[in-house]
């Protein structure tokens, strides 16, 4: 079965088992959504959601964590991993928004990337359920998924990427990204599936007998 045969079965198969999607993170606005995304590096977004319901009632503009600086943000998030240098960059962004950006969160991925502690699977997570623009965020289980599916031999997020892009039409991506996190989340996970007992890989290669072994990003 070639990439494009493949794309269609994990398509329907995808909207067959979310016709709706959710944002696994929590927020109130773009500005507390681009924090919720930097929170969730290393860290699972339900432990996200568990923190912000306490913050973002009270604080969820660039003043606010200004104002409050790095040791109060540091107090505020110490059940989140690595969460001092988190705090750092979470109160120099805001610092950097409201003397560069007005206060709001910049609508292109050359100015989100130029804030601290934001890179570029940050920086699309917050164009695509932001602002709504066409993005395909790739994280580590993204990728294991790609590799699974045959749909990419990266050996890193950034290739992934590439290799997604051009096997699913642009209107999907938006979408796609989540329905393949959920999918992978509940069907296709790392220590269970292994890429031969989930229904897409079964349909995708249903004469595949050994365990996938993916390449971490």
């Amino acid at each position: 079965m070639n990439n494009k045969a493949k794309s269609k079965v994990i398509l329907r198969m995808l909207n067959k088992t979310y016709p709706r999607v959710p944002i696994p993170l929590n927020y109130k606005n773009t500005f507390t959504l681009l924090i919720s995304v930097l929170l969730s590096a290393q860290c699972t977004d339900v432990n996200v959601n568990n923190v912000t319901k306490n913050i973002y009632p009270k604080y969820n503009k660039p003043e606010h964590f200004v104002k409050l600086g790095r040791k109060k943000i540091e107090t505020l998030i110490k059940k989140i991993g690595i969460f001092r240098i988190k705090a750092k960059s979470i109160f120099y962004l805001s610092k950097t928004l409201i003397e560069k950006h007005n206060g709001k969160v910049p609508k292109t991925f050359e100015d989100l990337e130029q804030l601290p502690g934001v890179g570029h699977k940050t920086a699309s997570v917050v164009m695509s359920q932001g602002f709504g623009y066409p993005a395909f965020p790739v994280d580590t289980h993204i990728h294991r998924l790609a590799q699974r599916w045959g749909l990419t031999n990266g050996k890193n997020v950034t290739q992934t990427e590439k290799d997604l892009k051009k096997i699913f039409p642009k209107k999907y991506w938006n979408r796609l990204h989540l329905q393949i996190i959920w999918y992978g989340r509940e069907y296709c996970k790392a220590r269970d599936c292994y890429g031969i007992t989930c229904k897409i890989c079964k349909s995708c290669y249903p004469n595949r007998k050994k365990p996938v072994k993916t390449i971490k990003a």
